[in-house]
């Protein structure tokens, strides 16, 4: 039995999900002739939870599919390939970033990384990774370091999909950006357009906190001098915990970072990573307007890593609100995540203005149900969950999706919330 869990998330579902593929999206078959099956209803505070996918009657772009069809469409005729921050992608998902945690340290995070990139989905190499776990230079392609993790995709990579390396306080210092563009094993992403840098500005598990992470006693030491070690945790071990600076950021500074990201890596795709802060429409403008290509929002129901208790259920703003905030312009791609691990909240989010959704918890729990196939399988159930929720409302992909498609038992509650235009730094 696995000692991997997740407290508060749908950890059987999602580990049958890795076992049972697209089977789970349907009650079991033997209970078909013997069951009545209904609405069980989900609960809960979470606003996306309780806001329906509603179809129409009339579906005109049903009657254009017909036509170019020659046939009535069917589900399977949704096509869920699109562009995620300048990668191609066979569905609207990507890995969200597991970071240094212990947990996507260990073997899990080379297990995610490979099925991701035979599934044609991008991944996000989590902040901190080369400082804590090292980059893997001088030839070393181990899978805990930072060019490891990246190898272990880009080597299983054929068609779709691409690789973020995000960075932080502590990464500029190191470098790692510098590290990873001008490193020989990683050119053919570049060559390619496979490569994208994410500059963090926060995380949804820890608004306006940087990254932590628990460490021993040998790793505090070597580690003392860039982050702030404290023995805090007082569970009768060495451990202690490694915190992370948050950063500095105002409208001005952001907007600067992107312009310097791309004059610096012009080559590279720039994503940009924001909290689920309260002037989070007005941060992603910023980031838009200054030439990002991606901007990735944290609900505050987000996270796979170490934080503070209270963070957890009290700080930042549900990512329900940060859809509502967030108003992307056609051409202006927006990533979100928080809690993602079926069709049907993915549905939500994209027909609220997302482009992609990720994967956090629920892709380490799928791998370490199974590292082989485990991530191929949750994906598997959730593209078919898709396909039907798309299908349904009466059109034929993902992007076509819009607040329309979207009822809330407070009808005001997912009407868009306008961002003031001054926020849109030229």
């Amino acid at each position: 039995m696995s000692a991997l869990h997740a407290s508060g998330f749908p950890e059987d579902e999602i580990r049958a999900r890795a076992r049972q593929g697209a089977a789970r999206v349907f009650p079991p078959a033997s209970a078909y002739g013997s069951e009545l099956f209904g609405a069980v209803g989900r609960g809960g505070d979470d606003v996306l939870d309780r806001t329906r996918l509603v179809p129409p009657a009339f579906m005109p772009r049903r009657l254009e599919k017909l036509i170019e069809l020659a046939r009535e469409p069917l589900y399977r005729d949704v096509d869920t390939a699109t562009d995620i921050g300048g990668f191609p992608a066979q569905l609207p998902l990507y890995i969200s970033a597991f970071g240094s945690t212990q947990v996507a340290s260990r073997d899990l995070g080379v297990a995610a990384a490979r099925q991701a990139a035979r599934l044609g989905i991008p991944m996000v190499v989590g902040e901190n990774i080369g400082p804590v776990n090292g980059t893997g230079r001088l030839g070393e392609r181990e899978g805990r370091t930072l060019l490891g993790r990246i190898a272990a995709y880009q080597d299983a990579l054929e068609g779709a999909g691409g690789v973020a390396v995000q960075q932080s306080t502590e990464d500029a210092d190191a470098e790692i950006w510098n590290l990873v563009y001008s490193d020989p094993s990683v050119r053919p992403l570049l060559d390619a357009g496979r490569l994208a840098f994410e500059l963090k500005v926060g995380q949804g598990a820890k608004p306006g906190l940087g990254g932590m992470t628990v460490v021993d006693a040998a790793d505090a030491e070597r580690l003392e001098e860039q982050y702030a070690v404290e023995p805090v945790l007082g569970d009768g071990t060495s451990r202690v915990l490694r915190s992370g600076s948050p950063g500095t950021f105002t409208e001005e500074i952001l907007a600067h970072q992107v312009r310097l990201m791309r004059n610096n890596f012009p080559r590279a795709r720039i994503w940009v990573k924001l909290p689920p802060a309260r002037d989070v429409g007005a941060a992603a403008a910023t980031a838009w307007a200054a030439g990002a290509d991606s901007v990735t929002v944290d609900g505050a129901e987000g996270g796979s890593g170490w934080a503070p208790l209270a963070f957890l259920d009290d700080v930042g703003l549900p990512l329900a609100e940060c859809l509502r905030r967030v108003r992307p312009g056609p051409e202006e791609c927006l990533l979100v995540s928080g809690r993602m691990w079926e069709g049907a909240r993915a549905a939500k989010a994209l027909a609220a203005g997302a482009r992609a959704v990720g994967l956090g918890r629920a892709a380490l729990l799928a791998v370490d149900e199974d590292p082989e196939a485990g991530l191929d399988r949750l994906v598997a159930a959730l593209a078919l969950e898709l396909q039907l929720i798309v299908s349904a409302l009466g059109k034929y992909h993902p992007r076509d999706l819009d607040p329309d498609d979207l009822w809330h038992p407070d009808s005001s509650y997912m009407a868009p919330q306008p961002v003031p235009a001054a926020a849109r730094v030229p």
